[in-house]
């Protein structure tokens, strides 16, 4: 049972690591890419706007454009989901177990300020979850603002024009998601704490986003 739990299961969750980091490794090359087109485009209409591509470490790397920051994570483990999760009635995955099982990259919005005057208690909202196979196909659950394509994961493997419009439309996201000042009736009144930990206490925040299955079934209202 250990021998045959080896070679089945375990062996696939390697092969879909090294997928995942295969696509980690492609969102770096299409991810600098652009920055380096936009920038190109942008420096001569107003050289103010800066556009950056910051790499971490091995499973993180930024983007910052104006006041927004997206975050690029790819975790380390391999995953799967109950049961009942859409993806797994069909017959791509009924045909194969090992497709049942998913390497994650995961994109988040910020604001750029968030970081660079170390706010903890400001949220980043999910753009994003990219999943892996071990077919190097990749499925996207988004938010509704990705405008992402319908797609099938049977039918889309991996490749840098899929990236590219990922992580584009990551960032378009995150543009159209706006700064929204806080009713005056929360900055009345601040602690000493909130003044010397928050450094700007009058701060707005993001709306966030609705994701595609929240008004829909979970079957319709994801990206395919």
């Amino acid at each position: 049972m250990i021998f045959e739990g080896l070679k089945q299961k375990s062996s696939a969750k390697q092969s879909i690591f090294r997928n995942t980091e295969a696509t980690f490794d492609c969102l770096r090359k299409v991810s600098q890419e652009l920055v380096v087109e936009l920038t190109r485009r942008l420096s001569p209409l107003d050289s103010s706007v800066l556009i950056e591509y910051r790499p971490i470490n091995e499973l993180e790397f930024h983007i910052k454009f104006s006041g927004d920051l997206l975050v690029f994570v790819m975790h380390s483990n391999i995953i799967t989901f109950p049961d009942d999760f859409p993806l797994f009635n069909t017959k791509y995955v009924l045909d194969d177990f090992r497709r049942r099982f998913f390497g994650h990259i995961m994109a988040y919005n910020f604001m750029a300020d968030s970081i660079k005057y170390q706010r903890m208690n400001d949220p980043g909202y999910l753009v994003g979850r990219l999943l892996v196979n071990i077919d190097h196909h990749y499925f996207i659950e988004g938010v509704k603002q990705l405008e992402m394509p319908d797609h099938d994961m049977a039918d889309d493997p991996v490749t840098d024009d899929a990236m590219r419009l990922f992580v584009e439309s990551a960032m378009i996201a995150a543009v159209n998601n706006d700064l929204i000042a806080p009713p005056i009736q929360d900055i009345q009144k601040i602690s000493v704490k909130q003044k010397v930990e928050n450094q700007q206490v009058s701060r707005g925040s993001k709306v966030g986003f609705s994701f595609r299955n929240e008004q829909r079934s979970a079957f319709d209202g994801l990206s395919y």
